[in-house]
């Protein structure tokens, strides 16, 4: 954990510190690499920012002491050391993770030196479906279609890590791509009869879940919109109603912070 100085705040203690000044505050804060792999759409970006931008934003709100570093790791810009930062965390993308990309399979062996080095990790969409890819597993296009709007998990194993614990959540969805078979040593958190693999860990490090706790529901009734021709009318309409029940982000923020700090 990276440490900061804040000096020249002065601060009365209680009575038994005979009213002491504090000259100098040590402030821990956690600093997270955010490895980049998609752009927002134009016609969204300056409404909602890019991903990095929204991770922050969810994230901060728990924790606002955080620090953020964004690599854009589709472009080959990667950390010159794996420890500058705390943690790491793997964007969504409206690429798959066996698509013909050349930045793909060197991230791929980045994700691997993470494991190696358990590094803390959290994966998101995309960044779930190539750690498990990356490690083992198998990720495909789902039989089962396109998944958009707000979905809903079941809890199938509550760690120590989450906190104010929950029998099911629900988050904001889209991907047609999904983990079909889990990388060796992973344990099934969540899941649902749609996505069997929704919420996993691998290790004490790595935490992945195929929905985005990044999104807000006016970002994703716009990118609904914006992909009508590929998602069909009748799937926007249905995703566009489900805008109307609850989501979890600031739960699951919390959870994954507090794994992130209990894996450092």
């Amino acid at each position: 954990m990276i440490t900061k100085w804040i000096g020249g705040i002065s601060e009365s203690w209680s009575a038994q510190t005979n009213n002491a000044l504090i000259d100098e505050v040590v402030v821990p804060i956690m600093k997270i690499g955010v490895l980049k792999t998609d752009d927002v759409r134009e016609q969204l970006v300056g409404e909602f920012g890019e991903y990095p931008e929204m991770f922050a934003e969810l994230l901060r709100r728990e924790d606002p002491s955080l620090e953020f570093v964004t690599y854009e790791v589709q472009h080959g810009h990667y950390p010159e050391d794996i420890d500058e930062v705390d943690a790491y965390l793997i964007t969504g993308s409206k690429t798959g993770v066996y698509d013909a990309q050349p930045w793909i399979a060197p991230l791929m062996d980045f994700v691997r030196e993470l494991h190696r080095r358990e590094k803390p990790t959290l994966g998101i969409c995309f960044g779930h479906q190539l750690i498990a890819h990356a490690l083992g597993g198998e990720t495909r296009k789902s039989e089962k279609g396109w998944g958009v709007g707000v979905h809903s998990y079941e809890i199938q194993e509550t760690p120590g890590w989450m906190v104010e614990p929950l029998e099911s959540f629900s988050l904001l969805v889209s991907h047609q791509d999904q983990v079909m078979t889990p990388a060796p040593g992973t344990r099934v958190i969540a899941s649902s009869d749609f996505c069997p693999y929704a919420l996993l860990q691998v290790g004490e490090h790595m935490l992945t879940m195929q929905a985005h706790p990044e999104f807000t529901k006016p970002y994703s009734q716009g990118l609904m919109e914006l992909r009508k021709e590929v998602f069909g009318e009748d799937m926007v309409e249905k995703g566009k109603d489900s805008l109307q029940n609850d989501i979890h982000t600031s739960a699951v923020a919390r959870w994954m912070l507090a794994f992130l700090k209990s894996a450092a």
